[in-house]
């Protein structure tokens, strides 16, 4: 990928702000389980990063997805993953589908004040019978009026109790599975929404998550996002973003283990020589740093067929897919190294190691991104008739 001026300024820009406003703070944020979100989100707002590729008209920069990639990847700069992720959940999996496919009203009312960072959102598809399963959730958006009447609950929303309002999918028809369903922009101070606490999660701990309860929650239908019954196949599309940012943006957070083991083994000395000089040593960080640069390359591939318009489901599921393996291969054999230092709570490694467990979870676990790469490679078993 050819990367030009205004690629490198966003680089920078992201870069120093990271290192500046962020990474002094994250020993004490992960601490306290939360961060000042709309304190960096306007920071953030004001330097034109929550709207990379989004319309100039909305207060975004109008740049194709790759300048918005490059963010991503910098953002995996940050010392705690609950950070870069919050922020992805702002630009590349609540706001795609409303720029997309909304109306003026809503871009107005939802999208310009998201890229200005001055309202946060949040994306409600999971549910805790219904993660990966997209198809089998049971939240129900029911017509009455001009309105909706909502029903249900949502699992591990990221964002959800600093959140101004939700992208919401629902079940709005009868219909079958992929045609019953509609994404709908609720806005969080609505009655009827209430929030579970705040769950105590393995890693990502700067972020915070709950479980967001919906009961006769009446909401007007003009906050739905396009036609009744088109919201999995919006969803679908909100996905490939998604992935594509988790991927770049576990690039830098990989590479920043293997450079702070490196400096680590180089410091630290057993049986009277540093650990770096152990052939075992530096060859696996050799080995390990040739996987990122092909996770990095394979991203890019990714990123410059999305930005032609070409579909880039098998890609963006495969990076998905190496960004979430690789993540645990890389943060476990450093964490080795580090030996019983590596073991420590606070050791950045060792946070890293729980915070890049989740690239294999959120967005579409492992198997099914490998369900969706063998079904477009045609290796899925035939169905038999019956």
């Amino acid at each position: 990928m050819q990367f030009t001026q205004e690629h490198n300024e966003i680089r920078r820009t992201v870069k120093n702000y990271v290192e500046q406003q962020i990474n002094p703070h994250v020993d004490e944020w992960e601490k306290s389980g939360t961060y000042p979100i709309r304190e960096i989100f306007r920071q953030l707002g004001e330097l034109g990063i929550l709207g990379i590729h989004k319309p100039e008209k909305y207060g975004g920069m109008g740049l194709d997805y790759s300048y918005n990639l490059v963010a991503a990847e910098e953002l995996g700069t940050c010392l705690a993953g609950g950070v870069p992720l919050s922020v992805g959940v702002q630009t590349d999996m609540c706001t795609p589908a409303i720029a997309r496919f909304g109306t003026e009203e809503q871009k107005e009312e939802f999208l310009a004040p998201a890229i200005r960072g001055e309202k946060i959102g949040c994306i409600g598809v999971s549910e805790t019978t219904a993660g990966s399963d997209v198809a089998g959730m049971k939240t129900t958006a029911r017509q009455d009026g001009d309105d909706y009447i909502i029903n249900g609950h949502k699992m591990w929303i990221t964002n959800s109790p600093q959140a101004d309002f939700i992208c919401l999918l629902a079940n709005t028809s009868e219909d079958k599975p992929h045609k019953n369903k509609s994404l709908i922009i609720v806005p969080m101070n609505t009655p009827g929404i209430s929030l579970g606490p705040h769950l105590d999660k393995l890693g990502m701990r700067t972020s915070e998550t709950a479980q967001v309860f919906f009961d006769d929650v009446r909401v007007p239908q003009r906050y739905r996002i396009g036609v009744e019954g088109s919201g999995f196949m919006m969803q679908m599309l909100q996905f490939q973003e998604e992935r594509l940012w988790g991927a770049a943006n576990v690039i830098k957070a990989l590479e920043n283990c293997v450079d702070s083991t490196i400096a680590y083994c180089r410091e630290r000395k057993t049986f009277g020589q540093p650990l770096i000089d152990n052939q075992v040593i530096h060859f696996r960080l050799a080995e390990l740093q040739t996987e990122i640069e092909c996770l990095r390359a394979l991203t890019y591939q990714a990123c410059e067929a999305y930005v032609a318009g070409k579909d880039v489901t098998k890609l963006a599921s495969m990076a998905k897919l190496k960004a979430g393996r690789l993540g645990r291969e890389v943060t476990d054999s450093c964490l080795q190294y580090w030996g019983g230092m590596g073991f420590m709570w606070d050791n950045p490694v060792s946070r890293a190691y729980r915070d890049v467990r989740l690239v294999s979870i959120g967005g579409g676990a492992d198997e099914i991104m490998l369900g969706i790469i063998c079904k477009l490679m045609g290796t899925l078993p035939s169905k038999k008739k019956s």
